[in-house]
Order: structure tokens, then C-alpha cells, then sequence
């Protein structure tokens, strides 16, 4: 069986297999789904637009769509909430296109079995080439099949949000008058 890095378990892959096609309908994309048990239990979906600025309205549009749905399949025995989230600024990569999107930005890659003696790689995305993976570490660019990997996220970084704040920007869902002047205040410390 191939990794599947938006949903894990076997309970995961049935919920993405129910919630898929309707976040899809919507126009949104599934990035992760994981069912959470520990004292309460939760259900944590993350969605994004294809192009990426997923809003707190477009939440709320998915979770009643999930929620309607999943009252009538009924896939969870337990009583659980339901957490619908964007992927945020360091968000997990879970699909081959994500390392293609955010080639060039500084990601965190943990494999499932060792390679060359290590699980966790650290660098620069430098793409995709086939079902591989590719990341500039210190040693140079090496090549990771996607089916390797356990877990990927990226980095916040100063370059990745000012990345994030320019897409927004462009695309027109901020502007410069959202945001409070910013004052600086000088003080003395008191003793």
C-alpha cells in the first residue's frame, strides 16, 4: 500500500473517502483529515482552495457540508467535534503537486524507514521529478520517493511569510487598510 499523507489510518482514508467529494463539489481540496481519540474525540479536516487563501467563511461552509453528510453515513461510533482549518502559513505538504508549489522554500521531510542512516531532512524544496521528492540538504540535492515519507512541513520562515502576505495581497483578499498604523514607543525601564 503507498503512503497516503492526507489521511494515515485506516479510519482516516474512510473519512477523506466520505468528505472528499464534498469538499470537491465546493470547489475546495482536501490537504489533510486525521480522527483524533484521546478524553474527547475529534475529527481535524484541513482544505484549502486550489489556488491557495482558504477564508474563515469557507471553514464554515465546509464543516456544514461535512457535517451533513457524516450525520448520515454516521462513520464514528464516539461523540466527536469537528475541527475544519485551513492549512496555515507552515503547513503540512501532503500532496506531490505541494513540493512542486513550494519549491524554493525551506521544508522539514521525515521518512518512514531510515535512509542513508537518517528519518529527518531539513532544506530547500527543489521541486519534483517523477514520484520523487526533491530537497537541497547540506549535502547537496538528494531525491526522496514520495512514498517514503511519514511527515512534511514547511518552515516558517521571514521569506515564507512575506511570500504568503504578497499572494493575499495580490489576489486582493488584504489590503494595506486592514492593518493598524505601528507606532513605536520608547520608554525607560524602571527599576
Amino acid at each position: 500500500m503507498t503512503n497516503d499523507l492526507i489521511a494515515k489510518a485506516a479510519i482516516d482514508q474512510r473519512m477523506a473517502q466520505i468528505i472528499t467529494p464534498v469538499i470537491e463539489d465546493l470547489g475546495y481540496e482536501l490537504v489533510r483529515v486525521r480522527l483524533m481519540s484521546g478524553k474527547h474525540t475529534m475529527l481535524q479536516v484541513m482544505a484549502d482552495k486550489p489556488t491557495g487563501g482558504i477564508e474563515v467563511d469557507d471553514c464554515a461552509e465546509i464543516s456544514n457540508a461535512i457535517s451533513a453528510v457524516l450525520d448520515v453515513e454516521d462513520p464514528i461510533a464516539d461523540e466527536y467535534t469537528l475541527e475544519v482549518s485551513s492549512p496555515g502559513i507552515d503547513r503540512p505538504l501532503t500532496r506531490l503537486k505541494d513540493f512542486e508549489m513550494f519549491a524554493g522554500y525551506e521544508a522539514k521531510l521525515e521518512t518512514s524507514e531510515l535512509i542513508d542512516g537518517r528519518k529527518r531532512f531539513k532544506g530547500e524544496l527543489a521541486g519534483v521529478e517523477g514520484d520523487e521528492v526533491l530537497i537541497t540538504i547540506e549535502e547537496g540535492t538528494i531525491g526522496l520517493q514520495f512514498d517514503w515519507l511519514a511527515e512534511a512541513k514547511l518552515v516558517l520562515t521571514d521569506d515564507l511569510i512575506k511570500a504568503m502576505l504578497k499572494d493575499r495581497k495580490d489576489a486582493g483578499q488584504i489590503s494595506e487598510e486592514q492593518f493598524d498604523e505601528i507606532q513605536t514607543i520608547t520608554g525607560s525601564e524602571e527599576d
